[in-house]
């Protein structure tokens, strides 16, 4: 016997899922950027409605939105949402890991992209730092600090490895292995009796 089982398209998985986000709150402290928005995929035409739908109550009704192409594979010009069009534009000039949603009626407001397979950890830490009111960090030097960051938790994982794979012998201050004893010997080159 076969059995067949259904598979979810991805746009309808991301419209049953509510977007991950993380907004400033309401301050008199206006920042560069007014949160952070971490979607499932680089499907925008699946990921917008439920970003628009989840900043609606907080924000208003969102009418149009602008990208930069560098980051979205499918380039639509508008997005069906819930009987209405959400447009979009893109704008090569735009920050990358920046999305700009605009309403005829409230306003403007600038949020960071977290690309979607950034690790939670690292997810997490760039939710944080992009809805801290009055920062003056850009989406770009956000990116660009965690991507250090990441790489110093890397850079940190692999010397814990080879500190462990080399017995734990100890290192030089210029990361060169001294040997398995870091205390230093007498003139005569053999350990002093205790």
């Amino acid at each position: 016997m076969t059995t067949t089982l259904g598979r979810t398209a991805p746009r309808d998985l991301a419209a049953e899922v509510p977007a991950r986000l993380s907004l400033t709150p309401k301050t008199t402290l206006a920042g560069l950027l007014d949160g952070a928005w971490w979607p499932r995929s680089r499907d925008l035409e699946a990921e917008l409605p439920p970003l628009a739908a989840a900043l609606e109550a907080p924000w208003g009704r969102v009418t149009r939105v602008t990208v930069n192409p560098a980051r979205w594979p499918v380039e639509p010009r508008r997005v069906a949402l819930d009987g209405r069009t959400l447009h979009v534009g893109w704008f090569t000039e735009q920050d990358p890991d920046k999305l700009i949603l605009l309403s005829y009626t409230v306003g403007r407001w600038d949020l960071l992209v977290i690309p979607p397979e950034t690790a939670p950890a690292a997810a997490a830490r760039l939710m944080a730092a992009a809805a801290i009111p009055g920062s003056v960090l850009t989406a770009e030097v956000l990116m660009a600090n965690e991507t250090v960051i990441g790489r110093g938790i890397r850079d940190a994982r692999s010397r814990e490895a080879a500190w462990e794979g080399e017995g734990g012998a100890c290192m030089s201050p210029f990361g060169e292995p001294m040997g398995r004893s870091a205390l230093p010997l007498p003139a005569n080159g053999l350990p002093a009796d205790r």
